[in-house]
């Protein structure tokens, strides 16, 4: 029998065979994949319920959480990750996964892209073979060669080239000799091999990082931060830490197992003892030490990454869990993508229809589709000049963007910093594509986020990503002089910082007296039970990240409302009925 070849652009090494494993939409492994069977559970996902042990995996790319690399190096070490990796385009979140594996832990995970039009053909494809030479061999179910296009053009590949390419100053290079340390080379070693696969010449000064690799995900990422302090590894520059897998210091108290407490907190603190400030939040520009425009900053965590980029005007990439803590060793990050004006312009102008009556709701549902709609390319949203969105509302906007899409930023004329109006969020370039929303794909949207079948609510989950001080006082206006119902629990993630402040203007006690749940340093994607009652069936939320996250995290049905909705669910035990006004022209919104 012959079989079709071709090749690939090989990101990193190796050689697998398997069944091929094929969808057509983009995967987050953080929130997508469990890390301890393997199981794809994003219940959007066209592939949900498959398991990916020992398949040649085929996906456009990744998308939403930065820790999909820290989830990939879970499964590639505890066997049950897939044979290889095949993506239409390089994604650095997943390579590095893969990367990180190889370096630090000497195994491989063979990741090739393809470029869009072999990956398409795939789609007949049932089995794969690819060579450590980047051969890749693809048979139908019939045993005959699937028809992949000899000329197809691949995706651009740097990963070739050679690391001297890469300009080094006299710094970077004594790191690369080892004379600052073993983490540090080791660091600069992980950076230099994205910087080769980004197409990056040199490297750049960063001023601040955040780190998302301090949210646990199992004994690999442990083993990873250990080893680093270990060696000695101490940042270089100012270092934030994401939310974390517990409230540090409640998770005995609150029933957290032991098994699963002890070593989350434990990474937190093996952060922390490289030098990275314990804020433990994943909304870092509510913090005092939040970039400004312009800066360079070094930001993992998916939403965090986009509001520093879209509505901060600061300048990062999305970095995956691991070289964000590489860079900040170091000090010094890949100067290449959003850190380059150049590519921070828009391609894809999207036309919002005439709405009126807009509330809270509307913003995380509008990022979530737009998300969809973007894959990764950079939009402009125009429709919202007169709008005047809050901050709150486009961290909103931000976090669900971010789950959907795996682009770093997006602009809205005449709103974020960098669209004063169309023109410029294009850079006075014709987009490459053109898309009018309609209200019946915000109507598609919204049945997508409100996936319970049940009216009843047993669990409201408010704080994806953390609340901010002005969202507190909202949510306190809201409950002042109301009754919760006993049977449905309302819970909130905040911050430490935002917790004090809200502590001081009065807003927490009047919470607690309406008997909300108020947890500091982890967030909902990261909760289950027993925080998530074992007898709570279906939540409540007003995030539009959350909603999409948590049928596949908890195994819940989820109702998606406003933060009016979701105190309503809270005191009477059902979600409101109502549509948004904004989805039903014409028909006012019920006032509660």
């Amino acid at each position: 029998m012959s079989a079709h070849c071709m090749k690939t652009c090989q990101l990193t090494g190796g050689a697998a065979q398997g069944p091929l494993l094929y969808g057509d939409t983009s995967l987050s492994f953080w929130g997508g994949v469990d890390p301890s069977s393997g199981e794809i559970i994003d219940r959007h996902h066209p592939l949900s319920g498959r398991f990916i042990a020992g398949q040649v995996l085929a996906i456009p790319h990744g998308r939403g959480s930065c820790t999909g690399s820290s989830v990939l190096l879970e499964v590639i070490l505890n066997g049950r990750g897939p044979g290889a990796l095949i993506l239409e385009q390089p994604d650095e979140i997943l390579v590095l996964g893969a990367i990180v594996a190889e370096l630090i832990f000497g195994r491989q995970l063979p990741v090739v892209s393809v470029g869009t039009q072999a990956f398409s053909q795939l789609r007949d494809a049932r089995w794969a073979s690819l060579q450590a030479d980047g051969q890749l061999t693809t048979t139908n179910e019939e045993g005959l060669p699937s028809a992949l296009p000899a000329d197809a053009e691949a995706a651009p590949c740097f990963a070739s080239r050679e690391s001297d390419t890469i300009k080094l100053n006299p710094c970077d290079q004594a790191i690369l000799d080892g004379e600052q340390g073993r983490a540090r080379q080791v660091a600069m070693q992980v950076v230099l091999r994205m910087a080769q696969i980004q197409g990056a010449d040199e490297l750049m000064d960063v001023v601040q990082a955040h780190i998302d690799g301090c949210i646990y995900t199992g004994a690999a990422s442990l083993r990873f931060a250990c080893q680093l302090r270990d060696w000695g590894g101490k940042v270089k520059i100012p270092t934030t830490l994401n939310s974390i897998s517990v409230d540090q210091r409640r998770w005995r108290m609150l029933g957290v197992d032991p098994a699963f407490g002890e070593p989350a907190s434990a990474l937190a603190q093996a952060y922390v003892d490289m030098g990275a400030s314990p804020s433990f939040t994943c909304a870092p520009y509510l913090l005092d030490s939040a970039p400004t425009a312009g800066q360079q900053i070094v930001w993992a965590e998916s939403n965090a990454v986009v509001f520093a980029n879209s509505v901060l005007g600061a300048r990062t990439a999305k970095y995956a869990d691991f070289l964000d803590i590489c860079i900040a060793l170091i000090g010094r990050a890949p100067k290449t993508g959003c850190h380059l004006t150049g590519h921070r312009r828009a391609t894809l102008r999207l036309q919002l229809p005439m709405l009126q009556a807009l509330d809270d709701a509307f913003y995380p549902l509008l990022g979530y589709w737009v998300g969809l709609l973007t894959g990764h390319r950079i939009p402009v949203i125009c429709g919202l000049e007169s709008a005047s969105p809050s901050r709150d509302e486009l961290k909103a906007f931000s976090a669900a963007f971010a789950t959907t899409s795996s682009a770093p930023m997006f602009h809205i004329a005449g709103v974020t910093p960098e669209a004063p109006d169309t023109e410029s969020a294009l850079g006075g370039v014709p987009p490459e594509a053109e898309h009018h929303i309609t209200v019946d794909e915000l109507d598609k949207a919204w049945h997508g986020l409100n996936s319970a079948s049940d009216a009843r609510v047993d669990l409201v989950a408010l704080g994806n990503p953390h609340f901010s001080v002005s969202e507190c006082a909202a949510l306190a206006r809201l409950c002042r002089g109301r009754t919760r119902r006993r049977a449905t629990a309302l819970v909130l993630t905040t911050s430490r910082a935002v917790h004090a402040d809200a502590t001081r203007n009065g807003d927490i006690a009047v919470l607690e007296a309406f008997g909300v749940n108020i947890l500091t340093d982890t967030c909902w994607c990261m909760l289950d039970e027993p925080i998530v009652s074992p007898l709570a069936r279906v939540i409540m939320t007003n995030s539009g990240k959350y909603a999409h996250y948590a049928p596949g995290l908890t195994g819940r049905q989820v109702h998606f409302g406003s933060l009016a909705d979701c105190v309503e669910a809270a005191c009477t035990g059902l979600a409101p009925s109502h549509r948004p006004a904004w989805l039903t022209p014409g028909v006012p919104a019920p006032l509660l």
